[in-house]
């Protein structure tokens, strides 16, 4: 059983340390080489341990580091790299045209700092106040009303004239609310004060009949005023002036050289404050779109109505679309580089069959009913503040991307562009495989046409 040069080993053991079977007396000296020996052993045994150990453990680390490669590389659809076809790679168009998909950024930058007012607020003296009154109400939606809350407080500032609390106009005709039922009614004071004189209640003579009233284009200038309102005004001591919008890009470009410009600024940003329960609404909503998304807790806020797109009958002018379809939307966010994960807010009060399409490339696609708190519901969901709260989330997104060109687009980038945000796209056709988000930036940003950059520095 046991080989002859291991018998060998163990007779000279025996011959120069004794048999340990045996109790020999052992010498001090022989008691001592033995000791050493048993030492030797013992280390020579540990050594090879400590060696085995050590190539095991470099053993795990080789496997460790190809398994994270393969999973690194095989997480990529797009791309099919071995380790052995690396060096028989060739370089196509093809393959950086790949390279550069890869490599897309579609959350442009960081959304900036706000920016400052430029505007002063001039004294009011009591010199150039009068006597008369200029009434207006809210109409139409939050996009609306600051446009009108500064034709208002134009007029009512060359006039001298003392400016009424306004109202708001339903959706259904006949239906009225009070400015308190959306809006902070000190925030608008406090905002105007020094520029106009604002009061709460209708005095005695505004509330005497009915006022003239003055149709005025939005942005109304100084020679409008002049020749339309003044006139009117020194007549009747009361006017109630209607804002009517004959072009969005003049409204929101507006006359530089205007010089009631630092009145409309100043009303138009700064006075409209959501009453707290309200904004406690969009702030639930806006955490759990933050919560949901899993691109860094980055939405996108995509302006879209059915109803809207139905009236949309001009879908082009002056070559440029100004109609967007759900699929349409979702197929250009795709290509310029978001991903499946990317969450959407649609500004749609219910989901609509139309908006399926979209949520098949994106199936983290909401609407109001979805992500409105269930105790906010009964309240908010109504159209009396769906389009509030659609304004403001808008306004908050990381990106914005409206399916329509129009005045709610407009003055959504206006607060935006005050706020810093400036990740706006305007969806359009790609051509390009190397097509990137900023490529589609709004005009609004990256030519600086907006009336809010001569409000902002």
């Amino acid at each position: 059983m046991f080989s002859s040069s291991r018998v060998g080993r163990t007779k000279s053991f025996y011959r120069d340390f004794g048999d340990p079977r045996e109790n020999n007396d052992k010498s001090p000296g022989e008691d001592k080489k033995l000791k050493k020996f048993f030492r030797v052993k013992k280390m020579s045994t540990m050594d090879l341990r400590q060696a085995l150990a050590g190539l095991l453990t470099l053993s795990m680390f080789i496997m460790l580091g190809n398994m994270i490669k393969k999973d690194h590389f095989d997480s990529y659809d797009d791309v099919d790299i071995s380790a052995t076809q690396i060096s028989n790679v060739t370089v196509t168009t093809q393959s950086l045209a790949t390279v550069s998909h890869l490599s897309k950024r579609p959350w442009i930058k960081e959304n900036g700092e706000g920016l400052k007012p430029c505007w002063k607020t001039p004294t009011l003296k009591e010199a150039e106040q009068s006597e008369g009154f200029i009434t207006f109400s809210l109409m139409n939606g939050p996009e609306y009303h600051m446009l009108q809350i500064a034709d208002a407080v134009v007029v009512a500032r060359y006039l001298g004239a003392t400016l009424v609390l306004p109202d708001i106009k339903g959706s259904k005709p006949g239906y009225t609310m009070s400015f308190v039922d959306i809006y902070e009614v000190q925030e608008f004071l406090n905002s105007l004060d020094g520029l106009v004189r604002v009061t709460r209640t209708q005095h005695a003579h505004v509330s005497k009949g009915n006022p003239p009233i003055v149709r005025v284009p939005s942005r109304v200038s100084e020679d409008y005023i002049v020749k339309k309102v003044q006139p009117i005004y020194k007549a009747k001591g009361i006017v109630k002036i209607e804002s009517y919008f004959p072009s969005i890009d003049g409204t929101i470009a507006g006359n530089k050289n205007n010089k009631l410009n630092s009145f409309a600024c100043q009303a138009m940003f700064g006075t409209l404050k959501l009453k707290p329960e309200i904004e406690q609404v969009v702030e639930s909503m806006v955490q759990n779109l933050h919560t949901w998304s899993q691109n860094n807790g980055q939405f996108i806020a995509i302006y879209l109505r059915s109803e809207v797109l139905e009236k949309c009958h001009r879908r082009y002018e002056s070559g440029k679309k100004l109609c967007y379809q759900p699929q349409e939307i979702g197929e250009f966010l795709k290509k310029v580089g978001f991903n499946q994960d990317t969450a959407i807010y649609v500004t749609q009060s219910k989901w609509n069959p139309n908006l399926d399409a979209l949520k098949d490339i994106f199936p983290k696609t909401y609407t109001k009913e979805s992500v409105m708190p269930e105790a906010m519901k009964g309240k908010f969901l109504s159209s009396e503040f769906e389009n509030v709260i659609d304004f403001h989330i808008s306004s908050q997104s990381d990106v914005f991307v409206p399916a329509t060109l129009d005045l709610f687009y407009a003055n959504v980038a206006g607060i935006r562009i005050a706020s810093g945000k400036n990740q706006i796209l305007v969806p359009n056709e790609i051509t390009s495989p190397s097509a990137s988000a900023s490529d589609y930036m709004s005009p609004y940003v990256s030519q600086k046409n907006h009336f809010a950059y001569s409000c902002f520095c």
